[in-house]
């Protein structure tokens, strides 16, 4: 388990499979996680079933954020895992408004990234952050990730094109 002041990430259990089955069919957040169809039960318990199994062997890492109450709030994950190149991407899911913009996310974060400096190693992490998401933007400029591109009309939410931001952090 990695340990803040406030929270604590901890590897997903078989008893997180409905938070799982809630916040994988938000349809208010497909957009920004590239997710176009609903998840079924039965899809949530196969990749609960595989959980355990490290990041080099699944190539992506999840991690429940829980509070000091041990509620539930959110995830952060490494995706995209590239072990020759060692970097990885990083998202982040506060799940509702009432835990955001509470410094959550921001603690998570900075857990996050010293064990995958620490511990995995990793040379680089990187992002995607819609242009829009000025609040995503702060946060992870907070934490030194510079803006190193931008990808162009690279998310289609209904009708409407919008600009992507690539955000990279490399290693001291």
């Amino acid at each position: 388990m990695l340990q803040g002041e406030r929270i604590k990430l901890r590897a997903i259990e078989p008893a997180d499979s409905n938070l799982l089955y809630q916040w994988e069919n938000d349809t208010s957040v497909w957009h920004v996680s590239n997710t176009i169809t609903p998840f079924s039960k039965e899809v949530i318990k196969q990749y609960l079933a595989n959980a355990h199994h490290d990041i080099y062997t699944t190539k992506q890492l999840r991690l429940i954020i829980e509070t000091e109450n041990n509620n539930s709030i959110g995830c952060i994950d490494l995706f995209e895992f590239n072990p020759l190149h060692l970097r990885a991407g990083i998202g982040i899911l506060i799940s509702s408004a009432e835990y955001r913009r509470k410094g959550y996310a921001s603690e998570a974060l900075e857990i996050l990234i010293k064990y995958a400096f620490n511990t995995l190693n990793l040379h680089q992490l990187y992002c995607h952050i819609g242009v829009e998401n000025v609040s995503s933007i702060a946060l992870f400029k907070k934490y030194n990730f510079k803006i190193v591109g931008t990808k162009k009309n690279w998310v289609k939410n209904g009708k409407v094109w919008s600009d992507v931001y690539f955000l990279q952090l490399l290693s001291e």
